[in-house]
């Protein structure tokens, strides 16, 4: 499970070190200096180097969107075929989305991970999903490819989440 809220979402009172052991060590069957080799190929993996100073800090010795990063590893370190990824950007500042993003899709390819990724945010849903279901309180009201549902929505509520997407102004609008 990768939480909404990379801030709450750690021990502030743990390393990530300790973060990422605890699932290693649990669901694993790994000990010693190779469960060790393990939590750190985790914090490469998710882009968090040098590995030996990241997995010596505590939460609030990281920014949001490296916690979001350790919150990333310890998902992974249990070597799951699902990640459940709920909001994983919407706390995130806009210029570290697309790099958590970004780390999302080439974890999927990489590892062959299947994503339940929940949101609201139809551009972040564009890149890091294949299928997309649309819910309107509760009630799937559409479903298919993420590109041609995006493109050709068919349920008004599809259509408001669209429009709610910011648009850039174009050259000579006020």
């Amino acid at each position: 499970m990768v939480f909404q809220d990379p801030y709450s979402a750690l021990n502030p009172l743990h390393t990530v070190e300790y973060a990422l052991m605890r699932p290693i060590l649990n669901f694993s069957g790994l000990r010693g200096d190779a469960a060790r080799a393990r939590m750190l190929e985790l914090l490469d993996s998710v882009g968090l180097r040098p590995v030996e100073q990241f997995a010596a800090k505590l939460p609030h010795q990281l920014s949001g969107g490296q916690r979001q990063r350790v919150v990333i590893a310890r998902a992974l370190a249990c070597e799951p075929q699902v990640i459940i990824a709920d909001e994983p950007v919407s706390m995130l500042d806009v210029s570290l989305r697309a790099g958590v993003l970004a780390l999302l899709q080439d974890l999927r390819a990489q590892w062959g991970v299947s994503m339940l990724f929940i949101t609201h945010d139809l551009l972040s849903a564009r890149v890091v999903t294949d299928r997309i279901l649309v819910l309107d309180g509760g009630r799937v009201v559409e479903r298919g490819d993420t590109a041609h549902v995006l493109r050709h929505p068919t349920d008004d509520y599809t259509v408001a989440l669209l429009d709610a997407v910011p648009q850039p102004a174009r050259a000579g609008e006020d």
